[in-house]
């Protein structure tokens, strides 16, 4: 066991080293190792073979493992035995041929620009904590970003003056983003009233800040979007990436590129950016069935 966990904690370094992998993924990474791991109740890595690998995949099945849980785990596993293989630790991969389970490609929630609109004007801007919330959310609906590019962003990321954002995403890759109109304008809001005073005279120096004067966590930040969600009355399960959503899709809908839409998501492949016209194909059904005579 002991050979185990160490093997897990090499591949770990390696594979952050390797990939520029978030915290997120390299935890999920790790704790898949190590359900795996228990679940092998002392044999070593070095001597898992396929029907081992099959037999535990049965196993988490019966917990009604989601298949997108399945495909993950899958997929470590498969790069965990190449990094063994590569280290001439082992000289086969188990999970070699292995069948990922077929994913449902459900369309996810989003809000639509009404419901955007109801969302954003929730937050008291009066408020210290309103403003910085209304803040939050209008950079995240004015530039899609994912709910840690959010967070993990540091004062100097944002130039309100020549109105663009700079964003570390997946990878720590960088891309720079523009700016809208009315972001600018309750960023600004929130620079010379609301940070000063979470602040507090400390030194931090990540741009949104919790009630302590240190950077907002993402749990914190789900707390607060899902409460403002509830107060518009909003019906919908809602989550920081509901605004991402909400992003791409009314830019697809006014005509924007899918390409454009890509490079400002920061998707490597296109493929992932296609969703979006897949639901505005969606919406265009429902309007089509709702008001055609003969729909």
């Amino acid at each position: 066991m002991k050979m185990n966990n160490k093997l897990i904690d090499q591949f770990i370094d390696f594979y952050w080293l390797s990939t520029g992998a978030s915290q997120n993924t390299l935890s999920a990474y790790r704790s898949d190792l190590n359900i795996f791991s228990k679940w092998l109740n002392e044999i070593p890595f070095k001597s898992v073979n396929k029907k081992l690998v099959q037999d535990y995949f049965s196993f988490r099945k019966e917990s009604n493992l989601s298949a997108a849980s399945q495909s993950r785990i899958l997929t470590c596993l498969h790069s965990f035995f190449q990094y063994l293989i590569d280290n001439q630790l082992i000289n086969n991969d188990p999970t070699d041929q292995m069948n990922y389970p077929k994913l449902d490609k459900k369309l996810p929630v989003f809000l639509n620009i009404q419901e955007v609109e109801k969302l954003m004007d929730t937050p008291n801007i009066k408020s210290i904590f309103g403003q910085r919330d209304r803040a939050m959310l209008e950079l995240l609906y004015s530039c899609g970003l994912r709910v840690s590019e959010l967070i993990n962003l540091s004062f100097h990321n944002i130039n309100l003056k020549d109105e663009f954002v700079r964003v570390h995403g997946k990878g720590n890759k960088e891309r720079i983003l523009p700016l809208g109109e009315i972001a600018i304008d309750y960023l600004a809001e929130y620079e010379k009233n609301s940070r000063p005073t979470l602040l507090k005279n400390s030194q931090c120096d990540s741009y949104f800040l919790s009630n302590r004067g240190s950077a907002m966590s993402r749990q914190n930040f789900f707390y607060i979007i899902k409460n403002y969600a509830s107060l518009a009355e909003i019906d919908k399960p809602i989550s920081p990436h509901s605004l991402r959503h909400a992003f791409a899709t009314h830019l697809v809908q006014k005509g924007a590129d899918l390409r454009s839409v890509q490079l400002m998501l920061g998707h490597s492949d296109i493929s992932s950016t296609q969703l979006y016209t897949h639901i505005q194909n969606a919406q265009l059904k429902i309007q089509h069935q709702k008001h055609h005579p003969r729909g």
